[in-house]
């Protein structure tokens, strides 16, 4: 099992510093140094014990834990099992945690999971069974050899262990008490009532923290491998990499609560937060500083824009945010800086600005901010895409590794006259997933449901003029208040915007509406080049029928007035910030 974690943990781009099996002799070194603590203390004694045991949790089970008489966590019936055993006196200590967790509320997170850790105390605590006897593996009981020390306990000590504890003592006092110490829900009991009784017996300082993070579910149920109802996290960041699923699953889901995965939601987040957006900057900015500057940026003497005091309050949200574990947030404040470049980029309209040499120097401040919010963005977002945040960096000429980058160093602007940037010109990176095309395991892992019918193709003489943005005609018939509340009008941002290839109208547009992304074929190349448009708030009929124009789904029709020569000119709002699309 060691290989596959390690396998895992690369491919997944998970590191760690040590990786320790209750086999290895120092773990040996520190169970026994550790128990013999806890008998010298007198909190051990001698006993029989008999109850319910769950071979897959390896633990005892009370018989209000069972559920119609099966663990609640395997959904199968323990053993019952009477034997003499080795007790630890856990009940003496249920005052001194109350206390602790009164004086130290912080050191117990999410409140939901300190909330149930306190309701057990106050529920009133039994000794509990700490050796089993006759097992030919195991670590033996310091007082008693016929009899090793059973296996929740000895697992628990390799925290202390792996530091040093019973073999360094150096070592051990250089990095206990843990800061943090992060574990799944379900297994709280054993982490914030057992582990810290037994350090409080054996004079051991308690660690600072201990956060219980939830589950990711599957369409909300809980996986299951009987249901196929499992993914498997090689499989998902096989079919997109890892940094998107690792962004999912930091964005999407609230660090301490439960969580929900499914294949089109992870390649929606994919299209709308990486291709759509955080990607579609990276190449926007390396397009424009290849097309008006070489590829070439220098920071001039003008001061920075808006871009600086937006990137500053997000780092400072995403260091809040990151101190007290909310990373969903942390993510959220990094891609604020995204967003504001994005909208910052339709604003200012560079592409004008670069047709007058005499503003040559607010040019290459427009450039050089935008390439230094996305260094900015790169940086917070290091943490959760290590690798392609390091791409990034490259691209926009501030290359630097994943590892080496400190928030209080390279979190800050960095915009100052005469700093230099080449940027590199690249294929995007992170390509749209056109839909439709999830993993074939990923639909055996969905409930069956009824095809939906293909929409109709509507005919071929809409593909150029009526193009999901047409002009209203002179007359029409009028309609009744009843007709008109069936159209559902939504404001929407473009998040994406490009030329429908042999088309002369027709741009193709990627419009986020609250829910995710819908593409949107609208006839307004003529009259906005596409690069105007991202960013902007539009106006859309949200409810029409699919319709295919130019060989191209259209789900929407923004809405344009008609100019005095006919060309459409673009329905759009006024909105704070604040304000969702949607």
């Amino acid at each position: 099992m060691e290989t596959v974690f390690r396998e895992v943990w690369g491919r997944l781009d998970v590191s760690f510093d040590d990786f320790i099996r209750t086999t290895e002799p120092r773990h040996r070194a520190g169970v026994t140094a550790l128990v013999s603590r806890l008998i010298e203390s007198g909190d051990v004694y001698e006993g029989f014990y008999e109850g319910w045991y769950c071979v897959s949790c390896e633990a005892f089970k009370q018989e209000k834990d069972l559920v119609d008489g099966a663990c609640p966590v395997h959904q199968r019936p323990p053993q019952w099992i009477r034997e003499k055993n080795h007790f630890f006196r856990l009940s003496s200590y249920r005052q001194r945690l109350l206390d602790h967790y009164a004086a130290h509320p912080e050191a117990l997170e999410p409140e939901i999971r300190r909330n149930e850790i306190l309701r057990l105390l106050e529920a009133g605590l039994e000794d509990i069974s700490m050796s089993r006897t006759g097992q030919a593996w195991g670590i033996p009981v310091p007082s008693d050899p016929d009899s090793v020390v059973y296996v929740w306990m000895d697992a628990l000590i390799n925290y202390a262990s792996g530091v040093g504890y019973g073999t360094d003592e150096a070592l051990f006092e250089t990095w206990w008490p843990a800061d943090l110490h992060v574990i799944g829900k379900d297994i709280t009991r054993f982490h914030c009532v057992v582990w810290p009784a037994m350090l409080m017996s054996a004079g051991i300082p308690l660690p600072l923290q201990v956060f219980g993070h939830g589950w990711v579910h599957w369409q909300g149920q809980k996986m299951s491998k009987s249901l196929g109802t499992v993914v498997d996290p090689l499989e998902a960041a096989e079919r997109l990499g890892p940094d998107p699923l690792r962004l999912y699953l930091t964005k999407e889901i609230a660090f301490g609560q439960d969580g929900d995965f499914t294949w089109d939601r992870f390649e929606d987040r994919y299209n709308v937060d990486l291709a759509n957006n955080f990607g579609n900057l990276v190449s926007r900015i390396a397009a424009m500083g290849d097309r008006y500057r070489q590829g070439r940026l220098v920071a001039p003497a003008l001061p920075a824009g808006p871009l600086a005091e937006t990137a500053a309050r997000a780092v400072a949200d995403y260091r809040q945010a990151m101190d007290r574990f909310a990373l969903h947030q942390g993510v959220a404040a990094a891609f604020r800086i995204v967003d504001a470049a994005n909208e910052y980029i339709a604003s200012v309209e560079p592409w004008v600005v670069a047709r007058d040499p005499a503003r040559a120097a607010e040019l290459d401040r427009q450039l050089f901010d935008v390439s230094e919010a996305v260094r900015l963005a790169a940086v917070l977002l290091a943490p959760v895409m290590p690798r392609s945040c390091v791409e990034v960096l490259e691209r926009i000429g501030a290359p630097a590794a994943a590892g080496a980058l400190r928030l209080d160093r390279d979190g800050v602007w960095q915009a100052q006259p005469g700093a230099e940037r080449r940027l590199v010109k690249a294929p995007p990176l992170w390509p749209r997933l056109e839909p439709g095309k999830a993993p074939a395991s990923a639909a055996a892992a969905q409930p069956v449901a009824a095809a939906p019918q293909a929409p109709k193709e509507q005919p071929d003489m809409n593909a150029e003029d009526a193009s999901g943005s047409q002009a209203a005609e002179t007359e029409s018939p009028r309609i009744s208040i009843d007709e008109f509340a069936k159209i559902e009008l939504r404001v929407g941002r473009v998040v994406a915007a490009e030329a429908v290839p042999k088309s002369r109208k027709l741009l193709r547009l990627d419009v986020e509406d609250g829910a995710g992304v819908r593409q949107i074929i609208a006839g307004l190349l003529k009259s906005h080049p596409p690069e105007t448009l991202v960013g902007r708030r539009v106006v859309f009929i949200a409810n029409l029928k699919p319709a295919k124009l130019a060989g191209l789904e259209s789900n929407g029709m923004v809405l344009a007035a008609a100019a005095a020569d006919g060309t459409p000119v673009l329905l759009t709002v006024d909105l704070p910030d604040q304000v969702p699309p949607g």
